[in-house]
């Protein structure tokens, strides 16, 4: 069994992700419409937008670049996908029926710990909606790496779980479940995401390329790929997709124990908005906030 970070608190979860975009009022209907979060707050002036679920707490914020640059998928150093994890498998169920309703193209995968749509943004950031099973039900292999798969998704099934009922958006339970990065190095990533930041290998899967760690035993709050390339770079500043994401801890002294460690290793942080910000090897942005009392 892997052992559990000494300094990094099993509590933590992920907060906001925040994105780049090219056209903000064709974002936040994609982002109501289709996805099924609500519009939290919108400065037309500054060109930013937040969205949430339980309409308090902002799980999502957009801001409009100018002269923004679309790249090809798997093409830098940065999102691969963010999840938003929904309460249960019937809810699920109901955003599969908005989403075909949409006409979007839909991708999906059991991955044997959770069942999991894939879409895209307008601006081809990837997005996944998902659902765990029980907890009791996930496994591990002998080396401590959850067992996960991408089998087909029992499509049929999961549809007439919610057969006859109304989709209203998503439920106001749902959360960023995991954030899922390309990355530069992965030898690099694991090291900085392992032995600076805390958190617990949970599946080192060489065969994909891919590492996947997190607090607490969950199955991943963070994946971590080289599929755009070995040496991939942050993509110029015009160019949309992430922008930084969270990590929010239970308690200011569960942070403090985490940045007094960034600290001992040489890793800076910058104070902006009551979160620190640090940058892992590729240069992605993380906001470590602390979770409102």
């Amino acid at each position: 069994m892997i052992a559990m970070s000494s300094f990094l608190d099993e509590n933590i979860t992920l907060g906001e992700v925040k994105l780049k975009v090219s056209q903000l009022d064709r974002s936040i209907k994609f982002y109501e419409e289709v996805v099924g979060l609500r519009l939290l707050r919108h400065d037309a002036e500054k060109r930013v937008a937040s969205f949430t679920a339980d309409g308090r707490q902002p799980l999502l914020v957009l801001e409009e670049i100018p002269n923004a640059a679309v790249p090809q998928r798997q093409s830098y150093a940065g999102l691969y996908h963010f999840a938003k994890l929904l309460p249960d498998r019937r809810s699920l169920s109901l955003a599969l029926h908005n989403l075909i309703r949409s006409g979007i193209h839909i991708g999906q995968a059991d991955h044997l710990v959770s069942e999991a749509l894939y879409i895209a943004d307008p601006d081809n950031n990837g997005i996944e909606i998902y659902a765990d099973r029980p907890r009791e039900q996930w496994r591990r292999d002998a080396a401590g790496s959850y067992v996960m798969a991408s089998d087909p998704l029992a499509w049929e099934s999961l549809l007439a779980e919610s057969e006859g009922a109304k989709w209203s958006g998503l439920p106001e339970e749902s959360v960023i479940g995991h954030i899922h990065l390309h990355v530069g190095d992965l030898r690099l990533s694991r090291a900085f995401y392992e032995g600076k930041l805390g958190f617990d290998v949970v599946g080192d899967y060489a065969q994909m390329s891919a590492v996947f760690v997190s607090a607490g035993g969950y199955h991943h709050h963070i994946g971590m790929n080289i599929w755009a390339g070995a040496g991939a770079t942050l993509p110029p500043a015009n160019t949309v997709g992430l922008s930084c994401f969270t990590i929010v801890f239970p308690a200011a002294a569960a942070r403090e124990s985490v940045l007094a460690h960034l600290r001992s290793e040489g890793i800076s942080s910058a104070e902006q908005d009551s979160a620190y910000v640090i940058h892992d090897p590729s240069g992605i942005a993380i906001r470590l906030a602390v979770g409102a009392a």
